[in-house]
């Protein structure tokens, strides 16, 4: 659940402009906040492991604006399965993990043969996406720490500095992470969606 907080177009013009200068901003997403950075911008993933303090070796997943984006980042012989799970769930609190295209190349730790993708319902954050492509994604908090849902949390967390994208309050379940890589699709993280929901989109429940 999060509050209709309207974002004018002023913005998501200043947001737009900080994210392609390489700065972290705080977005909100159907969750709750996020740091995101601009993935086409080189350099921008480091910044965000340390603004969030988080080990490099747990990867950022990707939110995109839509399914065909999304297809785009991950591999030929995996997009027929991200279809069918994407066309479910998509617009949501989903993300899924792909073999990774090799014209993909962004920076995002973890595994790099591998992405976390995610189309989220917020329909702010993917005008965000379309704005300044692929955003880096990541809960906003000290790692470990408790999400922020409020800019005042985030102020508190992070400093005055920290340029955020004010959505309102941002209070929803949090997303399910889903492995597709392997014959067996495995749940990474519980959340609104479940393995069986998933499953059944590929035919296989």
């Amino acid at each position: 659940m999060h509050s209709r907080h309207a974002i004018g177009e002023e913005d998501f013009t200043r947001a737009s402009a900080r994210l392609l200068l390489g700065e972290v901003v705080a977005v909100p997403t159907d969750t709750v906040y996020g740091l995101g950075v601009a993935l086409m911008v080189t350099g921008t993933t480091q910044a965000l492991f340390g603004t969030k303090k988080r080990p490099r070796s747990v990867a950022v997943p990707v939110m995109v604006a839509d399914l065909a984006h999304a297809l785009g980042l991950c591999q030929e012989d995996a997009r027929s399965a991200l279809r069918a799970v994407g066309e479910v769930f998509w617009p949501g609190a989903l993300t899924l993990v792909v073999a990774r295209d090799a014209s993909c190349t962004f920076d995002l730790g973890g595994d790099p043969s591998t992405v976390g993708i995610r189309v989220p319902a917020l329909p702010a954050l993917r005008e965000l996406c379309r704005r300044v492509g692929p955003l880096g994604v990541t809960s906003a908090n000290l790692h470990g720490g408790t999400p922020c849902t409020t800019p005042g949390e985030l102020r508190a967390v992070f400093g005055e500095e920290l340029a955020i994208l004010d959505g309102g309050e941002c209070a929803g379940a949090v997303s399910s992470v889903i492995d597709l890589t392997q014959a067996e699709p495995r749940v990474l993280r519980e959340g609104a969606v479940s393995l069986e929901m998933v499953l059944d989109a590929l035919g296989r429940g």
